[in-house]
């Protein structure tokens, strides 16, 4: 047995010293839910299992079935779905069962498998969502069309979620922090509870680079987002402020459903840390997990029905119909089209603002049908402080 298997097998017996009930299968918890919570738990835990599986899907179909979604873009759009729809089919079946019986069914082991699994998926979804806010951020300042670069970073910035998410979601297999029973016993996390330097030290850093981090990216970039937006209005305002009214509706909701469904349990997880012993009840723990667990409802929702591209792909599902998806970047013409209009109409040396970190390359000859010409910059000119907006299709 190698050193990797001694130190899981190591960690899986301190996980099981505090979960001794699950070899007592009819033995009742000290700290359980009453029949009533239980039934309510697994009916909830059987909705969101049902719709998230299903709206996960309908994206996936969505994607493989029509071309003209498969953007850059919309490829971390369904990096999303498929970790949402693996917590539907890996992890909560298992909880679901559990609540049924009013207890844990599938051992200490499975207990350690449904701790990681359901951590290493919920934090690929959150790191995703910053990426996905980041890109889109960056997609919008850079005025070029898509080429292979464009989904290249976007792989990048898939893989980097995935692989971010695997190194927090592992340590607790290899000693630091251990993965055991969650509340009354009927699902399985991070252990909580425990007072240790080893245990507290994660949680903290687990808080911070996987719950608050993500956040403020996600913030940040749909800030900056909504300022570019604002400054397309002297161009174009019927058009600038009908944009901004759906990026603003889409930034509101989505950090409105991000703190709800995620910022109570990280509350709940430190409170269980560092609070008193026992000040956490078994309902109280269950609720903020059962929020957590309705992100994979919701996202496809915020994330999908609320994309003009899926939504009509969606209707036609539903109708039978063959009819145009349309492109990202037709949406972008008539914006376009204004800001040239503006520069040509007032300073002509103009040239677009982008961030440095979005297209770090601004500065080498780009390749194109319309190679822009620029004139000479006239002596004490000053340059206006106009943001491209190249497209965004919300």
């Amino acid at each position: 047995m190698d050193y990797s298997s001694v130190m899981i097998a190591s960690n899986l017996s301190r996980s099981c010293a505090s979960c001794s009930h699950f070899s007592g299968t009819h033995a009742p918890l000290e700290r359980d839910l009453s029949p009533a919570g239980h039934v309510v738990v697994t009916l909830c835990l059987g909705f969101i299992g049902t719709f998230g599986f299903l709206n996960n899907a309908l994206v996936l179909l969505l994607f493989c079935r029509h071309k003209p979604l498969r953007s850059p873009i919309n490829c971390m759009l369904v990096s999303i779905s498929v970790s949402d729809l693996l917590v539907c089919v890996l992890g909560t079946p298992f909880s679901f069962a559990a609540s049924a019986r009013g207890r844990w069914l599938i051992g200490a082991r499975g207990c350690v498998w449904y701790g990681f699994i359901n951590s290493f998926l919920g934090i690929v979804s959150l790191i995703s969502m910053a990426s996905l806010s980041y890109e889109r951020y960056c997609t919008m300042m850079r005025a070029t069309q898509v080429n292979i670069t464009s989904y290249r970073k976007v792989f990048m910035g898939i893989a980097f979620s995935w692989i971010y998410s695997l190194m927090w979601a592992v340590p607790p297999l290899f000693g630091w922090s251990h993965y055991g029973p969650e509340g009354p016993g009927t699902t399985c996390s991070v252990n909580w509870t425990t007072r240790t330097a080893n245990n507290m030290s994660y949680i903290v850093c687990l808080f911070f680079f996987c719950l608050i981090l993500p956040f403020v990216v996600i913030v940040y970039s749909y800030g900056k987002l909504l300022q570019a937006i604002k400054k397309v209005m002297r161009i174009n305002t019927a058009l600038s402020r009908k944009r901004e009214q759906r990026v603003l509706l889409l930034v509101v909701t989505m950090v409105v459903c991000y703190l709800l469904c995620w910022l109570p349990y990280g509350i709940m997880a430190l409170v269980a840390t560092f609070g008193e012993p026992g000040l956490v009840t078994p309902e109280a723990s269950i609720v903020p997990s059962l929020l957590a667990k309705m992100s994979t409802v919701i996202n496809p929702v915020i994330y999908i029905f609320m994309n003009k591209q899926f939504y009509r792909g969606f209707r036609n599902l539903l109708t039978c119909t063959s009819s145009d998806l349309g492109s990202n970047y037709q949406n972008s013409s008539k914006v376009i089209k204004s800001l040239r209009i503006f520069r040509r109409a007032n300073v002509p040396s103009a040239t677009p603002h982008q961030d440095v970190a979005c297209n770090p390359d601004r500065d080498k000859p780009k390749s194109g049908s319309e190679p822009e010409t620029r004139s000479p910059a006239v002596p004490g000119t000053a340059k206006p402080i106009v943001s491209l907006v190249v497209y965004y299709n919300g």
